[in-house]
Protein backbone atom coordinates (compact mmCIF):
# COMPACT_ATOMS: atom_id res chain seq x y z
CA UNK A 1 0.00 0.00 0.00
CA UNK A 2 1.48 3.59 -1.32
CA UNK A 3 2.02 6.12 1.38
CA UNK A 4 0.52 9.83 1.15
CA UNK A 5 1.71 12.85 3.31
CA UNK A 6 -0.68 15.56 3.02
CA UNK A 7 0.86 18.45 4.67
CA UNK A 8 -2.62 20.90 5.40
CA UNK A 9 -3.24 22.89 8.86
CA UNK A 10 -7.20 23.01 8.18
CA UNK A 11 -9.33 19.92 9.58
CA UNK A 12 -12.10 20.02 7.54
CA UNK A 13 -9.64 19.57 4.59
CA UNK A 14 -7.88 16.88 6.42
CA UNK A 15 -10.90 15.13 6.83
CA UNK A 16 -12.33 15.41 3.17
CA UNK A 17 -9.30 13.90 1.78
CA UNK A 18 -8.49 11.32 4.25
CA UNK A 19 -12.53 10.44 3.54
CA UNK A 20 -11.24 10.16 -0.08
CA UNK A 21 -8.27 8.12 0.17
CA UNK A 22 -8.21 6.25 3.69
CA UNK A 23 -9.78 2.75 1.98
CA UNK A 24 -6.70 2.88 -0.97
CA UNK A 25 -3.54 4.44 0.81
CA UNK A 26 -1.39 4.78 4.36
CA UNK A 27 -1.72 8.30 4.91
CA UNK A 28 0.05 10.77 7.44
CA UNK A 29 -0.61 14.28 8.48
CA UNK A 30 1.64 16.98 8.94
CA UNK A 31 -0.20 20.49 10.03
CA UNK A 32 2.58 22.53 8.80
CA UNK A 33 5.89 23.08 6.31
CA UNK A 34 8.51 21.71 9.38
CA UNK A 35 6.42 19.08 10.22
CA UNK A 36 6.14 17.82 6.48
CA UNK A 37 9.56 17.98 6.02
CA UNK A 38 10.64 16.43 9.23
CA UNK A 39 7.98 13.33 7.93
CA UNK A 40 9.25 13.27 4.57
CA UNK A 41 12.75 12.34 6.29
CA UNK A 42 11.21 9.87 8.87
CA UNK A 43 8.26 8.06 6.47
CA UNK A 44 9.84 8.62 3.20
CA UNK A 45 6.48 8.98 1.88
CA UNK A 46 4.98 8.03 -1.91
CA UNK A 47 3.57 10.82 -2.85
CA UNK A 48 3.03 14.44 -1.08
CA UNK A 49 -0.26 16.33 -1.21
CA UNK A 50 1.31 19.84 0.06
CA UNK A 51 -1.28 23.44 1.25
CA UNK A 52 0.45 26.28 -0.38
CA UNK A 53 -0.55 28.32 2.91
CA UNK A 54 0.88 26.67 5.75
CA UNK A 55 1.65 28.18 9.22
CA UNK A 56 5.60 28.53 9.66
CA UNK A 57 6.98 27.42 6.61
CA UNK A 58 4.79 27.85 3.68
CA UNK A 59 4.09 25.06 1.23
CA UNK A 60 6.49 26.74 -1.39
CA UNK A 61 9.17 26.81 1.04
CA UNK A 62 8.72 23.62 2.79
CA UNK A 63 8.72 22.09 -1.47
CA UNK A 64 12.13 23.69 -1.73
CA UNK A 65 13.55 22.36 0.90
CA UNK A 66 12.26 18.67 0.71
CA UNK A 67 13.34 18.88 -3.13
CA UNK A 68 17.35 19.40 -1.70
CA UNK A 69 16.62 15.64 -0.77
CA UNK A 70 13.97 13.90 -2.33
CA UNK A 71 13.85 15.70 -5.73
CA UNK A 72 11.99 12.66 -6.90
CA UNK A 73 9.03 12.42 -4.71
CA UNK A 74 5.79 13.40 -6.21
CA UNK A 75 4.47 16.91 -4.90
CA UNK A 76 0.97 17.98 -5.52
CA UNK A 77 0.34 21.62 -4.92
CA UNK A 78 -3.21 22.26 -3.05
CA UNK A 79 -4.22 26.01 -2.49
CA UNK A 80 -7.55 27.76 -2.51
CA UNK A 81 -6.14 30.53 -4.88
CA UNK A 82 -7.04 29.58 -8.68
CA UNK A 83 -5.41 33.04 -10.03
CA UNK A 84 -3.49 33.24 -12.75
CA UNK A 85 0.36 32.59 -11.24
CA UNK A 86 -0.15 30.60 -8.41
CA UNK A 87 0.12 27.18 -10.16
CA UNK A 88 3.31 28.54 -11.61
CA UNK A 89 4.76 29.43 -8.54
CA UNK A 90 3.93 26.44 -6.91
CA UNK A 91 6.35 24.26 -10.20
CA UNK A 92 8.47 26.84 -9.76
CA UNK A 93 9.29 25.50 -5.70
CA UNK A 94 9.35 22.32 -7.01
CA UNK A 95 5.88 20.64 -7.04
CA UNK A 96 4.76 18.01 -9.84
CA UNK A 97 1.10 19.35 -9.95
CA UNK A 98 -1.38 22.03 -8.49
CA UNK A 99 -4.57 21.62 -7.25
CA UNK A 100 -7.36 24.38 -6.43
CA UNK A 101 -9.59 23.48 -3.35
CA UNK A 102 -12.04 22.52 -3.15
CA UNK A 103 -10.44 19.57 -4.78
CA UNK A 104 -11.94 17.59 -7.78
CA UNK A 105 -12.42 13.76 -6.78
CA UNK A 106 -11.86 12.92 -10.17
CA UNK A 107 -8.62 15.09 -10.93
CA UNK A 108 -7.11 13.92 -7.94
CA UNK A 109 -7.73 10.72 -8.56
CA UNK A 110 -6.24 11.04 -11.91
CA UNK A 111 -3.21 12.75 -10.52
CA UNK A 112 -2.48 9.71 -8.07
CA UNK A 113 -2.62 7.48 -10.84
CA UNK A 114 -0.19 9.60 -12.80
CA UNK A 115 2.49 10.32 -10.02
CA UNK A 116 2.22 7.02 -8.45
CA UNK A 117 1.60 4.61 -11.35
CA UNK A 118 -1.21 2.75 -10.65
Amino acid sequence: MKTILIVEDTELNIDLITQLLEDDYKLLVARDGIEGISMTTEYNPDLILMDISLPILDGYEATRTIRKTRPNIPIIGLSAHAMDGHEQKAKDAGCNDYLTKPVDDLLLFEMLKKHLGE
